[in-house]
Parts: structure tokens; sequence; C-alpha cells
């Protein structure tokens, strides 16, 4: 592979990285941005910039830009700690579901808004009793005339509290395999039926949110997809979820704060730096392998694995070079706090190892 970066992609990285120091200095640096960093104003001076969906079909409103430089200017904007969270989920994972699945109708309706930054979505995945297992969830949408209703419960979905639409996975039959009858529908967030409570963690943080729905009805035409068969769209998701930028560089912003500090002569704190350099360069070929789609089916789960605990590694690094400080209750702190959840988030790093030993290596399943 040549990884030698055109001038034009050079130039993309450069006004990437002064647009992401520009939003720190007006919104504050954000740990884990992606998912920390909320601001709709950024959200709409990213549409206004064409960094949302660009690497979209222009048919459908995109820039048609190759999927590297979307990796280009994730990777500048999420290290510096610029507040992308609002437009994340929609640029990510949302945009391309629905270019892919969606009516003609419900893209002429919901994608101008995601490219402009207008709206904000969160997903309704995981549930109480069905976390990493999602062919469990037990939340329904029953058919009754031409509505969905709505009945069920999902934990852990971020920004609940702030999104305009929520991508509700859900069950519309309960019959064959587990598998089979999930499907993909719209939910505003307005809906009569909905509550959402906060979920507030120890950096306080509270994007996590619980989110109830009772009897919530939505119309017919917000499934997305083929009705009970939306499991291979689910997991077309996750694999645009677990491979991305996102899953490396979350505090690479603590880890250049570190290094400013480290003690340089110590033969050890350079063996560490060095294992943390070379672990970028390999997280970066991992994910750039996702990005030109050069990585087999369901090779993501090995990526996001590498690539978190690789996070976790920059986060002992900046602890230990700290020391004390790291005690401190800042941003910093509240940074290093937040490392348990790089290997949960998105699967845990178990899932993740099941998932590579069974789907893309073959290994047999442990008999029970």
């Amino acid at each position: 592979m040549d990884f030698t970066w055109t001038p034009e992609q050079q130039a993309l990285r450069e006004q990437a990285r002064q647009v992401g120091a520009e939003a720190v200095a007006r919104y504050g640096r954000h740990n884990d941005s992606w998912i920390n960093g909320f601001s709709k104003e950024f959200a709409r001076e990213m549409g206004a910039l064409g960094w949302v969906g660009m690497t979209w079909p222009t048919e459908f409103g995109g820039g048609g830009q190759p999927d590297i430089n979307r990796l280009i200017v994730g990777e500048e904007l999420i290290a510096a700690g610029a507040p992308v969270a609002a437009i994340w989920f929609a640029d990510r994972q949302m945009g391309p579901t629905l270019i892919k699945y969606g009516t003609a109708d419900q893209q002429a309706e919901f994608l101008p808004k995601m490219l402009a930054g207008e709206t904000t979505w969160c997903i309704g995945m995981s549930e109480p009793d069905a976390g990493s297992d999602l062919a469990s969830l037990a939340t329904t949408a029953l058919r009754d005339g031409d509505d969905f209703v709505i009945n069920g419960q999902k934990i852990w979905t971020s920004f609940g509290e702030l999104a305009d639409y929520c991508y509700l996975i859900c069950r519309t039959s309960s019959d064959g395999p587990p598998h089979r009858g999930i499907s993909e529908v719209i939910v505003p967030m307005d809906t009569p039926g909905i509550e959402v409570r906060p979920i507030k963690d120890m950096t306080t943080n509270r994007h996590f949110c619980e989110v109830w729905f009772s009897d919530v009805r939505v119309p017919v035409e917000n499934l997305v997809g083929v009705e009970g068969n939306a499991f291979k769209q689910t997991m077309a998701q996750l694999e645009h979820e677990r491979g991305g930028i996102d899953r490396l560089v979350s505090n690479q912003a603590l880890y250049e704060i570190a290094k400013e500090r480290a003690e340089r002569d110590d033969p050890r704190v350079r063996q560490e730096m060095a294992r943390i350099e070379t672990g970028y360069v390999l997280g970066r070929i991992l994910v750039t392998r996702e990005v030109l789609r050069q990585a087999p089916a369901g090779f993501s789960a090995a990526t996001k694995c590498f690539c978190t605990e690789h996070e976790q590694r920059v986060a002992a690094f900046v602890a230990a070079t700290l020391g004390p400080d790291a005690m401190l209750w800042d941003d910093i702190g509240k940074g290093l706090a937040y490392d348990p959840a790089y290997t949960i988030m998105g699967g845990t790093s178990n899932i993740m190892r099941n998932i590579l030993g069974e789907r893309v290596l073959g290994l047999p399943r442990e008999p029970r």
C-alpha cells in the first residue's frame, strides 16, 4: 500500500486541524468528543463546510468524496477534542443506512436535515436484558392499522435526551428463530408515550439514557427496509460503528498533553511511548483497511478490539506520567475516568474476540 497522502489530502488535513483547534477554542476541549462533545452550533458549521455526509453519493445530497477523506477529517477533529457528537451517529450510520435501505420519501425527508447538521439521532439498540446479544431484544412494534404501536425499554441510548429522532431496533414478530422478526423503525423523540431518563456517569457526562416506550404510535411508513428482516441491516451498521477512526483517537488529546511532561530521559518511558506511537500507526492501518473495504467481513471486531485496548494503554500512560495530578478532578481526570468505557461501548472486547473467532476465522463454537 502507498501511504503517501496526496497534496489535496494534506490540505484537507491541515484545514481539519485548524477547524478543530478553532472549535476547541470556542466550545472547549471534550474527551471522547464523538460521544461527549455535543454542540448543535458546531454541527451546523460542519454541515456548512460539507463535512456531514461528505462521502455520501451526490444524488442524495452528499459530497461524493472518497471515504478516506472522512477518516482524515474525523481523525483531526476527534484528536483535537472538537464537539462532533451532535452529527456523528447520523453521519456515520443513519444516513448511509437510509441511503441503502430507506424509501425515496424517507431519504427526501431526513437526509437534507442531516446534511445541514440540523438533526441529532440516537440509536435504540441495547436493552436491560439484551446488550451484546441483540437477537434477544424484547421491545415490540406491533401493527395496528397504519401504525406501529411500540412498547419496551432501551438503555445506554446516547443522546436520547437531546435527539430529534431515534433509530429504533425492535421486534415486529416473535415467530421463528430469534434473529428473525427484528425491524428498524424511525421514531420522532417528541412522540407521546416516550420517557427519557439521563444516566450520569462518574465523569459527570449524561449522554447515556434510559428510554421507555409506552404505546408509542408511529406510521408504518417509518419502517426502514424489510419488516422482520433487519438483523443484517443492523449488523451492517455495527460494521460502520466498530471500525471507525473514533475508536482509535478518542483520547489522543490527553496523550499529547502527557507527552509534554514525560520523562524522556527514562528508557522505560521512551519504550512505552514507542509502543503507543506504534499502536497509533497499526490502528490507523486497520481503520484505513476498513474504510477502503479491504478488510474481511466482520473484521471490524478485530479493529475495534485493537484500537480500544490501545486507548486504554494511552490512558494508563497519561495517568502514570501525570502522577498525582491525574487525580485532580479536571478535564484530564474526567477523561481518564472514562477509560473503562472504551472496550465496552459498541460491544465488549470478549464479544469482539468471539465474533472474530467464529465469523472471521471460522473456529468451532465450544460445545455446551
